[in-house]
């Protein structure tokens, strides 16, 4: 419903392109930002538009809201804390808008009498400055199915943003996950966009690091099954040269890359349930070295 207060806490692309279009769409967003900049600006294929947000860095003054939609890298979440603490209350809906599984349990230790409500976003949006995103395409959201999935669906009506609502959110999390083992680790390694998963060999690759994430996740309770990797490998087959993914930018960028709530994940859940996922495990390893961190997240 028009009118409804919104925080959103992150300010890369996905935080720029959902504030923009919340913006857009006639509602009262806040962006908050660790560093102020003067302007919010979006490119797409309409051009270049600049979106009627507030932008703040400091939670003062803000007060509770209605929607608090958190947007941080999943390895940033800790730092979110503060804001959550100050905007969050017993009306708040908290939204934790991130890759991986167990989303709702990043934010649960700080969040107080809030709802939590985890979401799966499907945009490819680049943030190339501070204040201005790139969007290359897609523009949708998975929730769990209920009264807080509804409303967050009715706050995007209007938006370019699908929300679709799963009564089976654990397979919903883990479908999205085996897109973003393949993609955000293959081009997060190989510094390429998403020409590289056309490649025999990197398609190759793709399917046993699918086949492995498919068995953990059926162990760790996900209705998956090679269908679904088959269907990431073709969707990936057909992509053209433009889009990278999040972990690519982030490493181009020189920031810190999320390969344990991706890549990680999966191997969390293989150990859980004693299955060997042997690809999975040399690509984090991979990814931990080509960001400075150990796999066990130890420095």
């Amino acid at each position: 419903m028009p009118g409804e207060n919104v925080a959103i806490v992150g300010g890369g692309g996905i935080g720029g392109y959902m504030a923009a279009q919340l913006a857009w769409a006639g509602q009262p967003v806040t962006l908050c930002v660790r560093t102020p900049f003067e302007r919010l600006t979006v490119a797409d294929g309409g051009g270049i538009r600049e979106a009627p947000v507030r932008i703040a860095a400091e939670p003062d003054g803000i007060g509770p809201v209605r929607w608090l939609l958190i947007t941080t890298k999943a390895q940033d979440t800790a730092g979110a804390s503060s804001w959550v603490e100050a905007l969050a209350g017993a009306e708040t809906t908290v939204v934790v808008v991130q890759n991986g599984i167990r989303q709702a349990e990043r934010v649960r230790p700080f969040a107080g009498p809030a709802a939590i409500l985890p979401a799966i976003i499907r945009c490819s949006v680049e943030r190339t400055r501070p204040g201005h995103v790139v969007h290359h395409g897609a523009a949708s959201m998975v929730v769990p199915a209920g009264p807080d999935g509804q409303a967050f669906a009715g706050l995007f009506a209007g938006t370019a943003f699908d929300v679709a609502q799963d009564a089976d959110f654990v397979t919903a999390s883990w479908r999205k996950l085996l897109a973003n083992v393949v993609g955000n680790a293959i081009t997060a390694l190989t510094l390429r966009r998403s020409d590289v998963l056309s490649e025999p060999a990197i398609r190759d690759l793709a399917r046993g690091l699918l086949a492995e994430a498919v068995a953990a996740g059926r162990a760790d309770g996900a209705d998956i099954s090679a269908a679904d990797a088959e269907r990431v490998t073709a969707a990936f087959a057909g992509r053209g040269t433009g889009g990278g993914s999040s972990m690519l930018y982030d490493r181009l960028a020189g920031r810190p890359l999320e390969h344990r709530y991706l890549t990680g994940a999966v191997v969390e859940a293989a150990d859980r349930h004693g299955i060997d996922v042997p690809l999975n495990r040399a690509v984090l390893a991979l990814l931990s070295a080509a960001s400075g961190h150990p796999p066990d997240g130890s420095a």
